[in-house]
């Protein structure tokens, strides 16, 4: 596994991915806090072209890492697909700080400049995110499950301690620090660009420590071709030919059974994602916090995970009050409780779901779970955009139907959870080996039956 931490089991190549992850989410976020401020001032958009840019741009920069986990399992590897998107998302950010010079073009220049640049960032971010997590957790063998479970907490506290100080830092660089006559954006957005690359080069310094995945050849194809044979071979067959354990299983006279066997794994996984969208949908509209990290634990977890969607629900009934009377008779105080309740329900989220998307992913596709994981974000601003954007609602009406939508989806999610059975990562590889051993069986004695048939006719048997 390389080289370790004095006296652990951690590799010494984990500190150089969390501190680039550090750097990249406070790039990211350093540039995102600005962002509606940046389209109404800068740009004079009106408000509802603001904001509706500004949650199609979180949606794309979560839709964009299907194209980071194809490129990183099929083609160019983890390693190699962090150096090259880093490189775009370097790109994007200097092609946003300049769009935001006011003595760079007309109006038009800097609205082209900063889409294009925003585009670029969005392709940059998204393509890496589940490069970075799998990544980190390839560092660690098998048998360091509690190691990289740990792992995951760390790299998940280093995300929001690069959005936090981020958020605090890059809107204080805008307004104390006049340029061009005016808040000076392009500074704002420039120092995000240079912590990317920061966060660039700190990660290519650790290359001769990395523990570095193969890619697996065109893993996403070869997918989409079994689900297509098993679909088509099932319509095909007649009604008198034997049932099938699953549908999935009418792909066996084309390919193997590990296919097939990972492909049930991962499309388990991903249907039992489908509802929780409605989470992110909830919590992208308030404000992350730091505090809590450090002291999330699995025994934490563990005693806080049932107040997980009640805390959300408290979050959006508590606003309801505040806006229903008038400001100055209620403290703001009010909304600290909601605030406590739901980062510790996001963080609990956040990384069971990171190190549950890895661990329950098949070796050759942890990047592509772990880009289904972030769709769940993707789909959660869709939602935002459709009802928050389209409906019109009145805010209070507006949070209190996002907290009976999550209450109804908390209750489809425990009943799929009840009917989920967790596979473990060991047990996982046994029965790899033993379909293996049985399809090289059942490959020699379909060999050996040909030779016998052969022998006696002459003619071979098809296979």
């Amino acid at each position: 596994m390389g080289k370790k931490i004095f006296g652990t089991n951690y590799p010494v190549s984990i500190c150089f991915i969390v501190v680039n992850e550090f750097c990249e989410r406070f790039s990211y976020y350093g540039m995102k806090a600005l962002l509606t401020l940046y389209f109404l001032t800068y740009l004079k958009w009106d408000k509802d072209l603001s904001t509706a840019v500004y949650h199609a741009f979180s949606g794309l920069c979560y839709f964009t890492p299907i194209l980071g986990a194809f490129i990183a399992d099929s083609w160019l590897g983890k390693y190699k697909t962090i150096i090259y998107l880093s490189i775009v998302y370097v790109i994007g950010h200097v092609v946003k700080s300049v769009g935001a010079i006011p003595t760079v073009g007309s109006t038009e220049l800097h609205i082209a400049l900063s889409m294009s640049g925003l585009i670029l960032i969005a392709l940059g971010t998204g393509g890496i995110k589940p490069c970075v997590a799998a990544f980190g957790g390839d560092q660690f063998d098998e048998e360091h499950t509690t190691e990289r479970q740990k792992f995951f907490s760390i790299f998940y506290m280093s995300i929001n301690a690069g959005s936090f100080l981020s958020t605090i830092i890059t809107p204080i660089l805008r307004g104390e620090h006049i340029c061009f006559g005016g808040d000076c954006y392009a500074l704002a957005f420039g120092v995000p660009a240079a912590l990317m690359v920061v966060a660039l080069v700190v990660f290519i310094a650790g290359s001769s420590l990395y523990k570095r995945t193969p890619p697996q050849g065109n893993v996403l194809w070869e997918v989409c071709n079994c689900i297509g044979f098993a679909l088509k071979n099932r319509w095909n067959k007649s009604k008198h030919d034997p049932p099938k354990k699953h549908w999935l299983d009418w792909a066996e006279e084309k390919y193997s059974m590990r296919l097939i066997q990972e492909i049930k794994m991962v499309l388990r996984v991903l249907v039992l994602y489908i509802p929780l969208p409605m989470f992110w949908a909830l919590f992208d509209q308030v404000v992350k916090r730091l505090i809590f990290l450090p002291l999330v634990s699995s025994q934490i977890i563990a005693v806080l995970q049932p107040f997980c969607v009640p805390s959300q629900e408290a979050g959006k009934i508590v606003p309801h009050k505040i806006e229903d009377v008038k400001a100055n008779n209620v403290h703001i105080a009010y909304q600290i409780p909601q605030y406590i309740l739901i980062t510790a329900g996001e963080v609990m989220f956040s990384i069971t779901g990171l190190e549950f998307s890895y661990s329950q992913a098949p070796a050759n596709m942890k990047s592509v779970l772990q880009a289904g994981w972030l769709l769940t974000v993707a789909f959660g601003n869709v939602i935002v955009l459709i009802v928050a954007e389209g409906a019109g609602l009145e805010q209070w009406i507006e949070f209190l139907l996002f907290a009976c939508l999550l209450l109804g989806v908390c209750i489809i999610f425990s009943v799929m959870a009840h009917f989920y059975t967790y596979v473990d990562p060991e047990e996982m590889e046994k029965l790899y080996l033993e379909n293996s051993v049985r399809e090289e069986d059942d490959s020699d004695f379909k060999k050996k039956n040909n030779e016998i048939e052969l022998n006696k006719t002459g003619k071979s048997t098809k296979m």
